[in-house]
């Protein structure tokens, strides 16, 4: 009697480990006798004991972050980079298949190629063309990790480190282009103004009684100063009609 009911127990848990229920997110990498027999799922499966073993395989999109990495851009400039990257599974035979471990390989093909473009690339691409070095990024490791099933959707350049005398040589370097650029827009200043001040000029010398007009006018603005001396050129074409002939 016992050896009876250690076989019908048995036989129960056989046949209650025949039955499986995968979400809707995962699929069942079947193996039959240790050959690759298809890919189930979702919902209830059944899985012949002993034959049969079964891998579950999230497909989800998953999140992986990228240590910091230590790298020397094409200028010799020394930087920490990391970065995250998105990827799924979307060929669950080729991910358990081809690789030993889908995830921790992925980790090491983006830490090695993140170092590999950003070592390509100056610093002020890094800085500046972030966009640019992601769509690299990615277009490597998809193309990477493509026999193994996975599909990276996104990589993103999070922060990138400098050294403190870098910060400082940067800060200068900004310092000094801002100041090139004042003085630039303050030179096209002057010569703006002294090509309009040309202009006025000749038109003055076409119309003498205006310069006197806008003597006068001068003067009617320096009235509205609080000041008890105005001390005003007083040219000798105004107050020559004065003289007659004989101021001649």
């Amino acid at each position: 009697m016992p050896f009876l009911a250690a076989v019908v127990i048995l036989l129960a848990i056989l046949l209650f480990s025949m039955f499986n229920v995968l979400n809707e997110y995962e699929r069942a990498v079947v193996f039959t006798l240790g050959r690759f027999a298809g890919i189930r799922g979702p919902g209830l499966i059944l899985i012949v004991p002993v034959i049969q073993r079964m891998r579950r395989v999230d497909l989800r999109v998953i999140v992986l972050n990228v240590p910091k990495q230590d790298v020397i851009t094409r200028d010799n400039v020394s930087v920490k980079v990391n970065a995250v990257v998105y990827f799924r599974i979307v060929d669950p035979g080729k991910a358990i298949i081809q690789v030993a471990n889908a995830f921790d390989a992925t980790s090491q093909v983006a830490q090695t190629t993140l170092r590999s473009v950003v070592g390509q690339h100056e610093m002020d691409d890094l800085l500046a063309q972030r966009d640019k070095l992601n769509v690299d990024l990615q277009r490597i490791l998809d193309q990477s990790t493509e026999n193994w099933g996975i599909k990276v959707s996104t990589v993103e350049i999070k922060d990138v480190d400098l050294d403190e005398s870098m910060i400082r040589a940067m800060a200068k370097q900004a310092e000094a282009e801002r100041t090139r650029r004042a003085k630039i827009i303050h030179a096209e200043g002057e010569s703006q103004a002294a090509a309009k001040l040309a202009e006025a000029a000749e038109a003055l010398a076409r119309q003498p009684s205006a310069l006197q007009l806008r003597y006068l006018q001068t003067l009617a603005d320096i009235s509205h100063e609080r000041t008890q001396i105005i001390v005003f050129p007083l040219p000798l074409d105004l107050i020559k009609p004065f003289f007659g002939p004989r101021g001649e």
